[in-house]
Parts: C-alpha cells; structure tokens; sequence
C-alpha cells in the first residue's frame, strides 16, 4: 500500500510518499499556495493520488505540547474534511509535534544553508510524520 504524508501549513503543503511496501518514507514535494486558501492544493493533491497510486492519506495533527487542540489543529481537522469530500482514499490524522523541529535538527546537522532549509522543511516535516505513523503501524 502507498500511502501520502501531509504537513499543512498557512502558505505551504509538504509532501510525502512511501515505497510501495509502506515501510519508507520519503519527501516528494512541497505545494505553495496563498495564505489559508487550502483549496488550492486539492486538484494538485488530486493528481499526485492518481499518478502515484497512492491509497492513504496521513495528515499531520498540530496538537499543542499539552495535547489540547489549538487553532491550527481545528483548521487542519477543517482541511481533513474538505480532502474527504472529494478525494475518496482514507485519511487519518497523525500526531506531530516536534516534526518541524525534528526536520530543522536534521538539516542543520546536514549542515544546510537557511534558504535550501526553507525549501525543504515542509516536505521533510511530512516525511517524518508519515515514517512515524508507518512506524507505529509496523509495531501493532
């Protein structure tokens, strides 16, 4: 099964896909769009699916550290809802605090100037909590 892993932010989606087995993840992309106009992603999203055979979705949850839900999560759990009505693959949502941080970590280790980290963050916060959730599947 392939699956797509999701980091919503206001500006940006970033992308991420498994091998085909659903072991590895991997970053794929990363969508730009206008502040909060999160429609403009579907028909991209809509032709990755296609092409890719992708069969689920996994978005990243925003939860705040205290495990409340906070303004970014209600509008990501927004998102999740309007994928749901017209992309018709299974979506769950998986935790990801410490994602964006966890991907700044392991670029500066690379050792990667602050534009290329720009550029690369949103897909590599997605890769990881797509490897997260493939992860935690692999344990149950």
């Amino acid at each position: 099964m392939r699956y797509l892993g999701l980091d919503l932010g206001t500006k940006t989606l970033g992308i991420a896909i498994s091998d085909p087995t659903g072991l590895v993840a991997r970053t794929y992309t990363t969508i730009r769009f206008e502040e909060k106009d999160y429609e403009q992603t579907i028909p991209i999203l809509q032709k990755i699916i296609e092409e890719e055979n992708v069969q689920k979705i996994i978005l990243g949850l925003p939860k705040n550290m205290n495990n409340t839900i906070g303004e970014r999560c209600e509008e990501t759990i927004n998102y999740k809802e309007q994928l749901q009505k017209i992309i018709k693959i299974p979506i769950e949502m998986q935790d990801e605090r410490l994602s964006t941080v966890e991907a700044t970590n392991i670029m500066i280790q690379a050792d990667l100037s602050r534009k290329k980290r720009k550029n690369k963050i949103d897909a590599l916060a997605a890769s990881i909590i797509l490897q997260s959730y493939l992860d935690k599947k692999k344990g149950e």
